[in-house]
Parts: structure tokens; C-alpha cells; sequence
């Protein structure tokens, strides 16, 4: 049976509709052409029919129900509805992490993005030991992830940056969670708790160091720096990427839109 527009429209979390980020803009009555790639999903891969609904964002306009309404071999079109959800503030968080192997990276993208994350840094650092980032890779995990988890945004990414120079252009107001390995902070939830009298709305960043940690020098820069809170993880030793998701959670559960 199909559904009415704005039955569709009441219905958008009760029925399994398929979700899609799109870089244009959107409003009611637009006509889309999809790319190459996104009509290929469409058509072969999610096997969609004409007049099937599907919901679509941009990171701007908000999410909006839209309907097949040319579909070939090789290309799709889509006529925008009508409005789903209206566009949200979202947390203002960064996560600067040291890049690690592949599949670990894209796990990384994926599951900071479904936390909440804005913006994603991939840092190197003197431990660090993958040298190069394919910044592609990681916007496609983070389009895919903020498609499944119902997200408005798609968190940025940034070009790879040396620890030295993004502590160098570090921007006044915002702070940094620094999530020290040698358990030299306080837990993190205390800590982050104790930043709200002085610190109340101001934009944050989780910094996650490499395997094997960061070394002498990097820890006393990154702890002198005036915008630092040195936290705990807690007593267990954690992997680059179990470290970057426990911190996104601590940070949301206290600062964040968990709270």
C-alpha cells in the first residue's frame, strides 16, 4: 500500500526509508539529478522503483521527503516533497586523532560521526606510523554514517596537520580534552564537570594520541597549552580508536547533547 505524503511524512522513523546525503540545495518542488555513483546506488544497488520515497539532506536545509520521478539505467532524478525534519544545531566537537591502519581509520570515521562529531583531524604525530591519509576515504564513511544514524550534518575533514602546527594555530576560544595515556588527569566525566563554571558554551576538542602514545615532548606541549584539560580514560589500556570513542562519549554524556 503506498503511503500519502503526509502520511509518509508522520511515518519516516516507523518505515525503513532510504537515506541520502546530497550537496545541493533543497526545497519544496526541486528536481535533482543524482550523479553517476548515487544513481547507481539507487537503482542496482537498493534496487529502488519510480515513485519510490526516500529521504534526503544536505547539512543546511534540514531533511526532506523525495520521490523517484525519472529513473534509467544511468541516471536518477528526484522531485523534493516536503520538509521531514527542520535543521538542528548540532555539538560543536573536534576530534584531532593520529591516523592508524585502514580499516581502523574508516572505523574511526564512521563511529565519530554516529557520535556526534563536527569535524574530524587526522594529526601526525612523532609515533605516529601511517603517513598517508586518503581524505576521500573518510569523507565517504562519514556521508554513509551520518546517512544511517538519521544525522542532519556530515562531520568536515581536515587535510592531514602536524601535532606541532595545529598546536600553533589552535584557536583562542576553543578548548582541548587531551586524553592522556600516562593517567596524569583527572577521570574524565570530574574533570570535564569542573571546566562548566569557567568554560560554559565554548567549542571543544577531544585529542587522541597514536599507538604507543605520545611522547615527552608532546605530552609537556600539549599540557602547557592554556586551552588543555588533561583527563583519564580510566585504568585500562585502550586502542587508538576505543580511546577516540570512550572520549566522544564522556564528552557528550557531560557537555554534549546526551546531557
Amino acid at each position: 500500500m503506498e503511503l500519502g505524503e503526509d502520511e509518509a511524512m508522520k511515518n519516516t522513523r516507523s518505515y525503513k526509508y532510504t537515506r541520502l546525503y546530497l550537496t545541493v540545495p533543497l526545497s519544496q518542488g526541486t528536481v535533482i539529478e543524482l550523479d553517476k555513483e548515487q544513481s547507481h546506488y539507487l537503482a542496482n544497488v537498493m534496487r529502488q522503483k519510480l515513485g519510490a520515497s526516500l529521504l534526503v539532506f544536505n547539512g543546511k536545509d534540514g531533511e526532506w521527503l523525495a520521490e523517484i520521478s525519472d529513473l534509467q539505467k544511468r541516471s536518477v532524478s528526484l522531485k523534493v516533497k516536503s520538509q521531514t525534519k527542520p535543521q538542528t544545531p548540532e555539538p560543536d566537537l573536534w576530534l584531532a586523532f593520529a591516523p592508524i591502519k585502514k580499516a581502523r581509520l574508516d572505523f574511526i570515521a564512521q563511529k565519530a560521526t554516529e557520535l556526534g562529531v563536527s569535524h574530524l583531524i587526522p594529526t601526525m604525530t612523532n609515533r605516529t606510523i601511517v603517513d598517508r591519509v586518503k581524505s576521500e576515504r573518510l569523507d565517504a564513511n562519514a556521508a554513509e554514517a551520518s546517512e544511517q544514524s538519521e544525522r542532519l550534518t556530515v562531520p568536515t575533514i581536515a587535510d592531514p596537520i602536524k601535532l606541532s602546527k595545529l598546536l600553533d594555530d589552535w584557536p583562542e576560544d576553543r578548548m582541548i580534552m587531551f586524553c592522556d595515556e600516562d593517567l596524569s588527569g583527572k577521570p574524565a566525566i570530574i574533570a570535564l564537570q569542573e571546566t562548566l563554571p569557567d568554560h560554559a558554551g565554548k567549542p571543544w576538542a577531544l585529542l587522541i594520541g597514536p599507538e604507543g602514545g605520545f611522547d615527552d615532548n608532546e605530552r609537556d606541549r600539549i599540557q602547557k597549552h592554556p586551552n588543555t584539560v588533561t583527563v583519564s580514560l580510566g585504568p585500562r589500556v585502550l586502542r587508538a580508536d576505543t580511546a577516540a570513542l570512550a572520549a566522544i562519549s564522556l564528552w557528550q554524556a557531560v557537555l554534549g547533547d546526551w546531557s
